[in-house]
Formats: C-alpha cells, sequence, structure tokens
C-alpha cells in the first residue's frame, strides 16, 4: 500500500530506525499483520501505565515498592517510545500504512505526552501540591501545555510550509530522556530517604527547555513566511 506523501514528510528523522533490533522487531510486527495504527494507540496504553506508576510511586514506603513504581514508570515511557518507532516503521517500511495513518501517527502522541507528564508532576512527593512552579502553578501541567503547543506549532508550520519543524531542544525524544533520568534520580533519592528533587529538577527543565522550542519554531517559522513573502 502507497504511503501518503503528508504522512512520510510528518516523520522524525531517527538513527534508531538504522539499527538491526529496530528493523527484526519490525519486520516481525508487520509480518504478523499488526496494524500500524494498533501499535499508535497501545503509545497512549503505555503512557497510561507510566502515569498510574508514578501517581503510586511518591507514596512507596518499602524498597519493592519504590523501585516497582519508579522503573515501571521508566519502563511504560520506553515502551511509548518503543511503539512511536515502531508504528511509523510498520506503516512504510512494512508497507501497511493506511489513508488514516497520519492522524493515528500524530494524534496519539498528545494525549500520551499529556498522560505521562502530569502524571510526574503529582508524582514527587506523593502530594499534588508539592511540585509546582513558583508555588503556584502545577508544574506538570505546565510541561504538559508546551508538549502540546510545540506539536501545535510544528503541525502549524506544516500547513503553511508543507515541511514539519522538528528541533528542541525540548522535542518528544528529549522530554522523555530528561523524565526517566528525572524519575532514576528521584527513585535513588526515595530508597536513600533524602530530599527528593529529582522529577521537580526534570520538569523544570522540560518547562523551560519546551517553551524555548515553541519560541525557536515560532520564530523560524515567521522567518520563512517573511522571507516567502518577500519573495512574491
Amino acid at each position: 500500500m502507497s504511503i501518503p506523501e503528508e504522512h512520510l514528510a510528518s516523520r522524525r528523522s531517527l538513527k534508531s530506525r538504522d539499527t538491526q533490533w529496530a528493523r527484526a522487531l519490525a519486520g516481525r510486527l508487520a509480518r504478523s499483520g499488526t496494524s500500524p495504527n494498533l501499535i499508535s494507540m497501545l503509545s497512549v496504553l503505555f503512557a497510561g501505565g507510566a502515569m498510574a506508576c508514578f501517581l503510586v510511586a511518591g507514596d512507596q514506603t518499602s524498597n519493592v515498592g519504590i523501585v516497582g513504581a519508579w522503573l515501571g514508570a521508566i519502563v511504560c515511557i520506553q515502551l511509548r517510545l518503543l511503539c512511536n518507532l515502531m508504528d511509523g516503521m510498520v506503516a512504510v517500511e512494512g508497507g501497511k500504512g493506511s489513508p488514516k495513518g497520519a492522524i493515528f501517527n500524530d494524534a496519539p502522541d498528545r494525549v500520551a505526552d499529556v498522560l505521562i507528564l502530569v502524571g510526574a508532576g503529582y508524582s514527587g512527593a506523593g502530594d499534588p501540591g508539592v511540585v509546582k512552579l513558583f508555588h503556584v502553578i502545577p508544574l506538570g501541567w505546565c510541561c504538559a501545555v508546551t508538549a502540546v503547543w510545540t506539536a501545535y506549532i510544528r503541525v502549524l508550520g506544516a500547513s503553511l510550509t508543507g515541511k514539519h519543524d522538528f528541533s528542541g531542544p525540548m522535542a518528544k525524544q528529549h522530554r522523555m530522556a530528561v523524565l526517566c533520568i528525572g524519575a532514576l534520580v528521584e527513585a535513588a533519592q526515595h530508597l536513600m530517604n533524602s530530599d527528593r528533587v529529582g522529577i521537580l529538577s526534570a520538569l523544570t527543565c522540560i518547562f523551560i527547555g519546551g517553551l524555548w522550542t515553541c519560541s525557536k519554531r515560532l520564530s523560524t517559522l515567521a522567518s520563512i513566511m517573511r522571507n516567502a513573502s518577500e519573495l512574491k
């Protein structure tokens, strides 16, 4: 089945697509008849799993519970990213794409980002009121808004110029990497019963970096539109 041009244009450039394990897994999924749209939806399920782990992580008192909850969140985040990788590879390289593929490639990601980041925002010390920006604005929600905003600006730019801007410094893969590192730090601090700032630091970085990314993408888009106008 041919792949719509808009789906190909909306694919992020990833080095992991060229790895042997990724090609082997995508090939196996394609041969099994697994729909790339189903894989996209599974990413939301794993994001929900990460949110559930985050929501209970801060209140754990046993070492098993602490390790299980924080590492569970990290594993679910990585499985979400794996789904994000596999859906496109099964669709394009595996020849399983569909006319609706561009929708499933993008829309579930917005839900997944919100579930993970909001969940992380409520995880810091087991109290929804602890992890806040300046003790006023819930930081997880701020990060979720900037994540959706970066995607909106990318799609807006594509609608105006035909090209997707995946630039960072806090694009999706960067957000998830920072959050996973923050969760590892938080887990270690939790186990040592010390002050826990891993998630707070990660979300602060994601929020500030997200604002920077939005500003950078808007600036680039404005420049392209201005240059195009001058050429007319």
